[in-house]
């Protein structure tokens, strides 16, 4: 895409756009299936969703999977104990998706399991419904961790991170 056309459409998008794709009902069932989630493994997971990049990725060409990395280690996902959060992140303006794991549990989990993952948000992305293609990564990333980062026999979780969507 062009850097130009690209600064612009970015520049259309701002977070009344990321309301507008995700109303409060929608953004409260999405923080409800992450604390659902999150009662029956050790690992935490984190949704992002942004409406456009910020300029000064814009201007030297930065990607979403950038901004999601960033995002990784903005929203403290790589600082909890295990080693086991993982970042949902959808950018808004490209339809883009992007799925960061720390390494406690990256390491269990195939590029094709993650690949999966991303295939059933992008293509409910592309459809426009967003609440959806969320609460199925949330599943999805639900399983991997069931599998891969159990809580231990009698252990309540902890919740190390905010379990409601960040917007931006």
């Amino acid at each position: 895409m062009n850097k130009l056309l690209r600064l612009i459409q970015h520049r259309l998008w701002d977070e009344t756009d990321a309301a507008r794709a995700l109303d409060p009902a929608a953004l409260a069932r999405i923080e409800e299936r992450v604390r659902q989630s999150e009662q029956h493994h050790a690992g935490e997971i984190c949704v992002c969703v942004e409406a456009s990049l910020p300029l000064s990725y814009l201007w030297r060409g930065a990607s979403s999977r950038d901004r999601a990395i960033t995002q990784f280690g903005k929203l403290k996902v790589w600082d909890t104990e295990g080693n086991n959060g993982v970042l949902i992140y959808l950018l808004l303006v490209e339809r883009k998706v992007e799925i960061v794991a720390d390494r406690g549990l990256n390491h269990h989990v195939s590029a094709a399991q993650w690949q999966a993952v991303l295939e059933t948000m992008r293509s409910e992305f592309q459809a426009g419904r967003f609440e959806a293609g969320l609460l199925k990564a949330v599943d999805q990333v639900d399983v991997l961790l069931r599998a891969h980062c159990p809580l231990p026999e009698g252990q309540t979780p902890v919740n190390e991170l905010v379990d409601g969507v960040t917007l931006g």
